[in-house]
């Protein structure tokens, strides 16, 4: 046989071709997998990952809708401390108002009305008692009395005001209360 220059060449190809099939099948043999399985089983590692960036993006977006959260209730009641220490101060300008001659308490009035200002534009509001009934989450007794004519639970004398700060309580109102029976 004679073989030509450009002949050798497609000769070398055809050796070769074969030895890359049987590289091919002998793969196959090896791992014992077709084709499409190892597609299949590509396509599911795939999706299992996708699921997972998924399942870490929403977990991110919830930490930081958390944090945000929390760092605006952090500043809503930063001041909540310095606000709850002048509370007394509070209760002395009201027991003064009560003790001073007309023109003292007049004074007195107009200071904690300006204090009263101030500290209301920072959220704080007074917890309203007298005539209403007693409700733990904002009241705390500390005297009964048996009162007929009145309701069960019903505040009767505010011992001291009580104080919330937006929608929390800073400090309970002391307060007491009617109780028609003994339990």
């Amino acid at each position: 046989m004679i073989i030509l220059f450009g002949q050798k060449k497609d000769l070398e190809k055809e050796k070769i071709k074969p030895e890359i099939a049987e590289k091919e099948e002998i793969s196959e043999k090896k791992e014992g997998k077709p084709k499409e399985q190892l597609k299949d089983e590509k396509q599911e590692k795939i999706d299992e990952l996708t699921d997972l960036i998924k399942r870490i993006q929403a977990e991110f977006e919830n930490f930081r809708k958390r944090e945000e959260k929390d760092r605006k209730q952090f500043v809503e009641f930063s001041n909540a401390e310095l606000i709850r220490n002048l509370l007394p101060i509070l209760d002395s300008i009201d027991s003064a108002q009560k003790n001073g001659d007309e023109k003292t308490r007049k004074g007195i009035k107009l200071i904690e009305k300006q204090l009263i200002s101030v500290l209301e534009k920072q959220g704080l509001k007074e917890i309203h008692a007298i005539g209403k009934k007693f409700d733990p989450e904002f009241h705390e007794c500390l005297m009964q009395e048996k009162n007929l004519e009145k309701e069960d639970e019903i505040i009767l004398e505010e011992l001291q005001k009580g104080f919330m700060l937006k929608d929390k309580v800073l400090r309970h109102s002391k307060v007491k209360i009617n109780k028609k029976e003994e339990k």
